[in-house]
């Protein structure tokens, strides 16, 4: 593609639209992408590449520009970033300084070449002309996209009883509805709704502990719902009221990660640390919804998912079903519907996957952009490639015809 033509796509209202990326795993908060790249076969190219500071921060990409977060050092402390870059350059157009923070090296994949590189976990969200970060201190905090002017805070340690995870926050906030969900809160408003504009609480409620899970939003018998994954299972909400819609009791063991996969009316979770997966189909009937498990694979093998979560087309799974397999973890395809594992290939690690129409592109922990065939049939590859160096647990951004990819020491945009 020309440089003319990229940048007329990157700068006009209409097409900017269509290719943002503004929030942890797309604009659905699904992993999935409506653009068809083209692939070269001589593989990709660097638009640019950059140092990325620590952590596992994706990239949303918005307004021309990209936004992670990221381990600096200020005032000789490490401190959480929210860095702004220009999305066809990279050069950072500024950056806050969000806290000071110590992480409880969870960055540690215990080999000798690659531990550490711990930092940030959450990834920031773009709507209108804001950016939106949930801490790993559990501050919500609101900035001009233009400017980096702080708009306003919602700190939920400080002001709603909110308590720090082991390995701290790792959670995006998600916007449905013209709202921002989170979660992290005290009794009686571990879950709450803000007002993107305002930071005002239009709702909170509920006694849950919080996981590192983001939550997903989904439409399931034509009710649209918020799903979160927390330490007593999945819960479902009614967006604009906070309203109870359902319920699946569900382990939770030292760290759930992987958001919820809905397909249909079925909603998948799973985690690491023995604790394995599970499946509900969600009903109708004359009192509302509910949950009524279809399956359960308690254990490590065959479907923990340790932080990386599935795509789903047609039916199938697609993703790292893996716990701890570093730099070696497979893919596998799953029928959502069974948990039958239809097909699995090594040499992954626990990276994350993205869906571009009948492809995915999964970005491996050791830096590997690889695509294959989104068919259950058999494992079809169709390209792999070295992209960068560090630790990849990060999921890879689509926007404009390009893919913003980063490590715990590179960050690159790649055509």
């Amino acid at each position: 593609m020309k440089k003319s033509l990229l940048t007329l796509l990157l700068t006009s209202p209409l097409a900017l639209h269509a290719a943002d990326w503004p929030q942890y795993r797309g604009a659905s908060g699904d992993g999935v992408s409506a653009e068809a790249l083209k692939w070269n076969a001589a593989g990709l190219k660097a638009v640019w590449k950059t140092p990325s500071g620590g952590g596992f921060s994706s990239y949303s990409v918005a307004a021309g520009r990209a936004f992670t977060l990221a381990l600096r050092e200020k005032d000789g402390a490490p401190q959480e970033f929210l860095t702004v870059q220009d999305a066809l350059s990279g050069k950072e157009l500024w950056a806050a300084a969000l806290s000071v923070v110590k992480f409880d090296g969870g960055g540690d994949d215990g080999t000798a070449d690659n531990k550490g590189g711990d930092g940030p976990r959450s990834t920031p969200l773009v709507s209108g002309n804001s950016v939106f970060v949930l801490s790993s201190q559990l501050a919500l905090r609101a900035f001009d996209v233009t400017t980096g002017r702080p708009q306003w805070t919602v700190d939920l340690k400080a002001n709603h009883e909110g308590q720090s995870l082991k390995w701290q926050n790792a959670a995006s906030p998600l916007l449905e509805g013209g709202l921002l969900f989170v979660g992290g809160g005290g009794p009686g408003q571990s879950l709450l709704a803000v007002e993107p504009a305002t930071g005002k609480i239009a709702w909170k409620a509920f006694d849950e502990k919080i996981t590192h899970a983001t939550p997903v939003a989904a439409t399931i018998h034509g009710q649209r719902q918020v799903i979160f994954f927390l330490q007593s299972g999945l819960l479902s909400v009614e967006p604009k009221t906070g309203k109870e819609l359902w319920r699946y009791t569900f382990p939770y063991k030292v760290s759930t990660a992987a958001s919820p996969v809905v397909s249909g009316d079925i909603v998948y979770c799973s985690a690491g640390y023995g604790v394995g997966a599970g499946a509900v189909r969600i009903a109708k009937g004359g009192t509302g919804l509910t949950a009524t498990e279809i399956y359960r694979m308690p254990g490590n093998q065959p479907l923990a998912n340790h932080w990386s979560t599935p795509v789903v087309k047609d039916g199938y799974m697609y993703g790292m079903f893996q716990f701890k397999e570093y730099g070696k973890g497979p893919v596998k395809c799953v029928n959502i519907a069974t948990g039958e594992v239809k097909w699995t290939k090594e040499g992954f690690g626990p990276g994350h996957v993205v869906l571009m129409g009948g492809e995915v592109v999964a970005l491996s922990d050791a830096g590997e952009v690889v695509r294959f065939a989104a068919e259950p049939a058999a494992y079809k590859e169709l390209s792999r490639q070295k992209v960068l160096e560090g630790k990849c647990w990060t999921t890879p951004a689509v926007s404009g015809g390009r893919l913003f990819v980063r490590s715990t020491k590179e960050a690159a945009c790649l055509e």
